[in-house]
């Protein structure tokens, strides 16, 4: 079995990752908050990212690394202030820097280890009122590109680009039937994403079936930046 640690897996997209991977892995969840899941092949270790220091794994082969903290900070750029923006960055690329600075050397003991990250669709297609966000994520995709080159081969590292997810995080933009309807309608394939689906793709890019993929922002953005809405 591989042993994955997940970073942010108490709900959204991070729970959904350790539910489907949690039958055929070992799966270490690091956060503030413990997701209640019981079962054998789970471990939860308590930790904030961003301020305390991150748990000791010892001499622990780890075989993925999967980041998943995020943000979601909507606000007309004059409106916005500059700790605005450093608190996206902290989050959404600091946080992944430290972990994976933090646990590479249990990585390296892996031989078919990857990492995986979260970029956003809005670093892809200019969209209002998302500067600082789409700002820090693009700094994800440099990081994943930059990383990449610098661990091949022996570490694999990509991120997921998605669209907006049904998850608690993006509750203020799905809050009622209407805000839904016109979030389905701008998106070619009549749809946003759940956190099932991205779970998918994760378990898909961090198996032995994509040992040629490293270095790529893969798109899950149900056509929005490829495709015109008919």
């Amino acid at each position: 079995m591989k042993t994955i640690v997940i970073i942010g897996g108490s709900k959204g997209i991070g729970r959904a990752i350790i539910n489907d991977l949690i039958s055929e892995n070992n799966i270490i969840n690091i956060s503030r908050s413990n997701p209640d899941i019981s079962h054998q092949n789970f471990k939860h270790l308590s930790c904030d990212v961003l301020t305390d220091e991150l748990p000791e794994l010892q001499n622990l082969k780890v075989d993925s690394l999967i980041y998943c903290p995020g943000s979601i900070n909507l606000k007309p750029f004059e409106r916005m202030k500059i700790q605005d923006f450093k608190n996206d960055l902290e989050i959404n690329f600091i946080g992944a820097v430290k972990v994976i600075q933090k646990y590479i050397a249990n990585l390296k003991q892996s031989n078919n280890a990857s990492i995986l990250l979260f970029s956003t669709v809005a670093s892809k297609i200019g969209m209002a009122y998302h500067t600082s966000i789409a700002s820090a994520k693009a700094s994800v995709e440099g990081l994943v590109k930059s990383l990449a080159a610098e661990y091949a081969p022996k570490i694999r590292i990509n991120a997921i680009a998605p669209t907006i997810t049904d998850t608690t995080l993006a509750a203020k933009l799905l809050r009622n039937d209407r805000q839904k309807e016109q979030m389905i309608n701008r998106h070619p394939l009549k749809k946003y994403l759940s956190p099932e689906e991205i779970a998918s793709m994760t378990t898909f890019l961090i198996s032995e079936k994509t040992s040629a993929i490293s270095g790529q922002i893969i798109s899950m953005d149900c056509g929005l930046t490829s495709i015109k809405a008919s």
